[in-house]
């Protein structure tokens, strides 16, 4: 988890992740708290709330559920809350109390899909990790229990794996996501988990191929890979205009882009297509190696965050105007990029 010091909120949470990648499928989805984590999630890291119904509930533990265990008390709750509302599956998403405790999240699988008789989704999450790792669990754990069965393929069909809000920072990113794909000549996009529905995760076998636009849909574009051969590229075609137009003049600049890792590089080969700076991309969450080039580096913490800047000369820094909070000598070019998961800021 990124050490919070002095200047910065905390980042989103695995627990928000998860949610944020479930949230339009139509599932009942149970967050295993006392209501704190719910509320979070509800009330700050996922702006789909104020504006799409969902069925989100928290367990309501009590301090005993903690002590002697909470599995029984938990599947009842689901099992009523299933019998009045009309869910397609079921998800129990982990906080730190499980976590604690120990639950053994395979056996409420069982216990949870024999007494609803729905597919059930269990996703450990335990509040100490970041948003991406609890999408990246999330995703797969999706795909592996719905996407099982081979479809004829779609010619010019295009799967979209890691649109959320936390990850672009818009309530439209599907659409525009879409939009954006089939521009850049690519397909036909299907957005998974954003603007479109379980359906399409039912039959992700469909697709030609795979885009992948956050780190934490990788695994998943693997599993459809290896179970259904669908092959899958790693890029990003959705930049804003207001940002393309911001990423002129950067010629012979030293340039720090701060995002998820799939976006910032995607950035930064549209700054390169044009110019000759010299750009590093850093980022608080996922830095793959398979995607990371020279002078990359993730971030930790604020005092190291502010000692890189130092250190590395930049003349130009891209990412959420929210991290300026900790950079209080920094006297450079500052470019608002938003990042949701970070600031809790949509794109104006």
């Amino acid at each position: 988890m990124t050490t919070v010091i002095k200047y910065l909120s905390p980042f989103a949470p695995d627990i928000s992740g998860a949610v944020s990648v479930l949230f339009e499928l139509g599932g009942l989805i149970v967050i295993c708290d006392a209501g704190g984590c719910t509320g979070n999630v509800c009330g700050f890291d996922e702006p789909r709330w104020f504006q799409k119904k969902s069925a989100i509930f928290s367990a309501g533990l009590r301090d005993m559920d903690a002590i002697l265990g909470c599995d029984e008390r938990l599947i009842s709750k689901l099992q009523d809350a299933v019998s009045k509302t009309d869910a397609a599956f079921t998800a129990i998403i982990g906080t730190p109390v499980p976590a604690v405790i120990g639950t053994d999240f395979r056996a409420l699988k069982h216990m949870a899909e024999k007494r609803t008789g729905l597919p059930a989704l269990t996703v450990e999450t335990s509040g100490a990790g970041l948003y991406d790792e609890g999408e990246e669990n999330a995703m797969l754990a999706l795909f592996q229990n719905f996407a099982t069965e081979a479809f004829p393929v779609k010619r010019g069909t295009v799967g979209v794996l890691g649109v959320t809000p936390l990850e672009f920072s818009n309530l439209r990113a599907g659409d525009i996501m879409a939009a954006a794909v089939e521009h850049s000549g690519l397909g036909r996009a299907v957005c998974y988990g954003m603007g479109s529905g379980l359906d399409s995760v039912q039959h992700a076998s469909a697709a030609e191929k795979n885009l992948v636009v956050s780190p934490a849909g990788l695994k998943t574009a693997e599993y459809l890979k290896t179970t259904f051969g669908t092959p899958y590229i790693i890029d990003c075609p959705l930049i804003s205009e207001d940002l393309n137009r911001k990423l002129t003049g950067l010629a012979g600049k030293r340039v720090l882009v701060i995002h998820q890792q799939v976006l910032a590089n995607s950035v930064r080969n549209r700054i390169l297509a044009g110019t000759d700076a010299d750009v590093a991309v850093a980022s608080w969450f996922m830095l793959k190696d398979d995607l990371k080039q020279e002078g990359d580096f993730r971030l930790t913490d604020e005092l190291r965050f502010a000692a890189a800047v130092e250190d590395g000369g930049y003349d130009v820094i891209i990412g959420d105007s929210f991290l300026k909070r900790a950079l209080r000598h920094y006297h450079g070019q500052f470019i608002d990029f938003p990042h949701f998961a970070v600031s809790g800021r949509l794109e104006e």
